[in-house]
């Protein structure tokens, strides 16, 4: 039973219609009840206040392991990894991360399978079970997961991050700081920390693992959000409580050594890299204040006359950042982070003293009361016409705030700043001063020229104390640019009424003609005064050559630059643009409050049309450009992987290889030269959604037409029928095995990867549901099989693949254990097992995945920028079938479980006649012998290897593409 509850209203955007419940159960747990009418997935969160603050020392990353080890098994459950089975079969999801002070827990599934999930869930609290040998396994685990493969959500582990210049020099950061702040740990652990450190002290690490959760988990550090009705009560009462108290450090993590401090560090990657911090009093303690909101807007800004601005027009910058870093309710650091361009790396100093010279001026003209009150309206138009996000997504946002902020406030969090206060924000820009700055300076130029190595990470560095003279000598000495605030921003959106559009289920061709198509959906759904706009540019001379490529990247990124200071405005209004490179041009997308959407929009095609190649600003984007190439040499091998995968499947494709070569050749009069070419012929390929009426998207399309198109001298004239781009995917031969192998590119990388690809059929609903629904049933079968027992690689995952409507499946493994070629022959071996499993799956369990799926595709578009992307995809690939969704959901409830079987045999199974397999092997350092063994090896019958992937992929037939029949082409 529910022993409290109080009747605070819970702050709510206007435009929501759930309903919430706040519990305080008997064992003092703080509950969330989150009733959604309109839910086609249920999700939970459980928020825990105990973080890698709490890791005994010598056992650094405990906190962060207990978080792995919850995940095996109970006593109520005792099967290892039935629970990620369970989620996985019934739709759903489930993962965990670990911070400083804080654990959470979280997932989704299919509400009709909720119940019992989060029986599941709660047992993690109640009584886990950590045997020793999934501990065993587990530490391996931790020790070898990479970071690149995580999505953000997720809490990054050891090996693969000492490639990974964020987690290097974010550990750097933690190392200068007090050895008797836990700020200084190293918290992601390591076999080192978790294995034999302990052991060679005589500490058992299970026997401190299950030590560590009986005297830090208890149920009153808890706070749990349950998207759904639910029998909470029954579900959670049996936790623990020990009454334990917050685990709270107070003060700052640097001291006096650690302040007035220049690091110069070596970074992995290429470019140059500052980041400037101070210690500072946490904006969570004034969060309707918001100190730390108001500085960064005015510091962060990057209109006319801001920093960024300056910078950039020295060409001394190509990014710049600023926002509260790290914090707790006892520390903070105020960050601002540059990317510098080489010339920026030569006067690092003049930056600083720009930075230091803006801050004087927020400190001299005080606060100011309207940009705090324009600030104040775009967060509340934000906060009241915020997009609906994925449940799973909510709930552990909600689940955070809960720890932090007074019940009316869990939903709002900081994001609502009312109060202006200029003493407050004086008192933060105080802080911001010389006497307390950390300046870390990021650069291989430093290679071999620091003295000092970073503990776990190896990063090498040097610090040198600078002193208040020596920033003011900075100060005096950077130009005299000038300077100066923001104007109001005429973006904030006022008229936020919805229009009266007509019902439409799906886009409808609206206007059709030799310069464009326009596909139209207004908003029936989601009743929010927003818009969704994408125009694509079909242009065949943008993707001719490995020079085209280039030169219509770099040509995206300088109209990105040239906007930058004046669409800035928009973006922090909640009006967003992009303007991107493609496949067989560049794609102009405008998303956001509907209102002043047209304005900016006319903008960017006006500065499309009248292009001017600016060299300076060339110079800065190439330099850009080129470094992002060499970048790639620093690509995880199963990004690699699937890159050449993607390389080899997909026709009139070039390698970064050759478009780095060509880079160096190009100047600023080679673009100049191609954009007019570029544009001379084009087709407009254009979907407009939202708040929108249709003779207003109509207007769009005919305004963008008489800008290109019309005219006594046009910049664009329509494609012949010949010119069309079609996306064209390789077709491989049934009953053949190809394999690819190829050396990783960094010579530092142990790891290697392989990509088996099956590719299966041409767009078709029924065999599209049919390789769906074996994604659903083997994919946890795959990471348990490989990952878990098998201990192949912490990177195992089975996953779809579509190429231009090309369907497939493909498995991804990272290891730094095995070799490719040896991972293959266990993918192979995996099959065979799965095999039999289907054969034994009953009626019922083929009912129940068939019903998994059928929700899982029923499940609502959750906001406009999701429903868009759908039909965008729709359109992109030429499939046109927009009823996707209900046309496969027939189709599955038609399948029968022998069509499934039979399906599976002729395409998927070990050794099936049918089956089309492509294995992508990328060798790291650890595996280099075995790939030159491989290389040397004579080709077995049933393979072929691809020694050159152009030679191959021209010899091969390809698929018809759905955009063959657009045109209607006459002899």
């Amino acid at each position: 039973m529910a022993v409290g509850k109080d009747d605070v209203e819970i702050i709510k955007p206007r435009t929501d219609k759930r309903q919430y419940r706040r519990l305080v159960l008997k064992n003092s747990l703080h509950v969330l009840l989150i009733s959604d009418p309109d839910a086609d997935k249920c999700a939970a969160s459980m928020n825990v206040s105990v973080g890698a603050f709490c890791d005994p020392v010598g056992l650094e990353g405990l906190a962060h392991f207990l978080e792995h080890m919850l995940f095996y098994a109970s006593e109520k459950y005792p099967v290892e990894d039935s629970y990620l089975k369970y989620i996985s079969e019934h739709g759903g999801m489930a993962n965990a991360f670990t911070s400083s002070e804080h654990t959470n827990y979280y997932f989704d599934v299919n509400p009709d399978s909720f119940e019992e999930a989060l029986d599941r869930f709660a047992q993690f609290f109640i009584k886990p079970l950590m045997s020793a040998d999934a501990t065993m396994r587990e530490i391996k685990a931790v020790d070898s997961v990479p970071l690149s493969f995580l999505l953000p959500r997720l809490y990054p582990e050891n090996q693969k991050n000492l490639l990974s210049d964020v987690w290097r020099l974010n550990q750097l950061w933690k190392h200068l700081s007090s050895e008797d702040h836990p700020y200084h740990k190293f918290s992601t652990g390591n076999w080192e920390t978790l294995e034999v450190r302990p052991r060679a002290k005589g500490l058992d690490t299970r026997h401190e693992l299950i030590k560590f959760y009986n005297e830090h988990y208890s149920s009153n550090l808890m706070h749990l959000v349950v998207y759904s009705k639910g029998l909470v009560e029954n579900k959670f009462r049996d936790i623990r409580n020990t009454d334990r108290n917050r685990f709270r450090f107070p003060g700052q993590p640097c001291t006096s050594e650690h302040l007035q401090i220049l690091v110069r560090a070596v970074p992995i990657r290429q470019g140059h890299k500052l980041r400037i911090g101070w210690p500072i009093t946490p904006s969570i303690h004034h969060y309707k204040e918001a100190p730390g909101r108001y500085i960064s807007h005015l510091i962060g800004h990057e209109s006319e006359g801001s920093l960024f601005f300056i910078l950039k027009t020295l060409g001394w910058a190509t990014s710049l950042a600023a926002d509260e870093g790290d914090w707790t309710l006892d520390y903070s650091f105020f960050e601002v982070t540059v990317d510098l361009t080489d010339s920026g790396h030569e006067h690092m100093q003049d930056v600083v003293g720009l930075l230091f010279k803006y801050i004087n001026l927020l400190q001299q003209s005080g606060a100011s009361k309207w940009i705090f009150d324009e600030l104040s309206t775009v967060c509340e138009v934000t906060f009241h016409y915020q997009d609906k996000v994925p449940p799973i997504d909510y709930v552990v946002t909600v689940a955070a705030n809960m720890e932090t902020y007074p019940p009316q406030d869990w939903l709002v969090g900081e994001s609502l700043p009312s109060n202006f206060n200029p003493e407050i924000i004086q008192m933060t820009l105080k802080e911001l001063s010389p006497k307390t700055v950390r300046i870390f300076w990021e650069s291989k130029q430093f290679e071999g020229k620091t003295e000092m190595v970073e503990p776990w990470y190896g990063t090498a560095y040097s610090v040198e104390n600078i002193n208040e003279s020596i920033i003011q000598d900075w100060i005096l000495s950077a130009p005299k640019e000038n300077l100066h605030l923001p104007a109001p921003n005429v973006f904030v959106p006022t008229d936020l009424s919805l229009k009266d559009t007509q019902e439409a289920k799906f886009p409808v061709l609206l206007r059709k003609s030799s310069y464009s198509t326009l596909w139209y959906k207004p908003d029936t759904m989601f009743s929010t005064p927003k818009a969704f706009v994408n125009i694509y540019f079909n242009c065949p001379h943008a993707s001719s050559s490995p020079e085209s490529e280039v030169l219509t990247d770099i040509f995206t990124q300088l109209l990105h630059d040239y906007l930058n200071e004046y669409a800035y405005y928009a973006q922090v209004a909640g009006l967003y643009y992009g303007i991107n490179h493609t496949e067989g041009g560049f794609e102009v997308t405008v998303v956001g409050y509907n209102h002043k959407l047209r304005i900016l929009l006319e903008t960017i095609f006006q500065k499309i049309a009248q292009f001017k190649v600016q060299p300076d600003r060339f110079s800065v984007i190439k330099e850009m450009v080129t470094k992002e190439y060499h970048n790639n040499k620093f690509l995880q091998p199963y990004q690699l992987a699937m890159y050449y995968c993607s390389l080899i499947l997909q026709d009139q494709t070039w390698p970064w290889t050759e478009e780095l070569e060509v880079l160096p050749h190009l100047e600023a009069e080679d673009l100049a030269k191609f954009v007019p070419m570029m544009l001379s012929r084009t087709f407009l390929e254009c979907y407009i959604a939202g708040n929108i009426e249709s003779n207003e998207a109509g207007s769009i399309i005919q305004y963008i037409e008489d800008v290109f198109f019309k005219g006594s001298n046009p910049i664009c004239q329509p494609l012949f029928p010949s010119q069309h781009l079609t996306n064209r995917v390789v077709k491989l031969e049934k009953g053949k095995n190809y394999v690819y192998s190829n050396q990783g590119l960094n010579p530092s990388d142990e790891n290697s990867c392989l990509v088996h690809y099956i590719q299966v059929h041409r767009d078709d609903f029924l065999m599209n549901v049919a390789l769906q629904l074996l994604n659903l049933i083997a994919k946890q079968p795959a990471f348990h099989q490989l990952r878990t027992v098998e201990q192949l690689g912490y990177i195992t995952a089975l996953r779809r693949r579509n190429d231009f409507g090309i369907h497939g499946v493909q498995f991804i493994i990272q290891s730094s254990v095995k070799g490719p070629k040896y991972i293959d022959l266990r993918v192979e071996s995996f099959l065979q097992m799965f095999e039999s499993k289907l054969y034994e799956m009953t009626s019922d369990q083929f009912k129940n995945n068939v019903n998994a799926l059928i929700d899982m595709k029923l499940e609502k578009h959750k906001n406009l920028n999701e429903e868009s992307g759908f039909y965008w995809r729709e359109i992109s690939d030429g499939t046109l079938k927009f009823d996707r969704r209900e046309a496969e959901v027939a189709a599955l409830r038609q399948l029968t479980q022998q069509e499934l079987i039979d399906f599976f045999n002729e395409n998927i199974k070990a050794g099936a006649p049918r089956k089309k397999t492509l294995s992508v092997r990328v060798y790291g350092r650890l595996h280099a012998p075995e790939w030159k063994e491989e290389t040397s090896e004579s080709a077995e019958p049933h393979i072929v290897h691809i020694d050159d992937i152009f030679s191959f992929r021209r010899s091969q037939p390809l698929y018809g593409s759905f955009k063959g029949g657009f045109v209607q082409m006459k002899l």
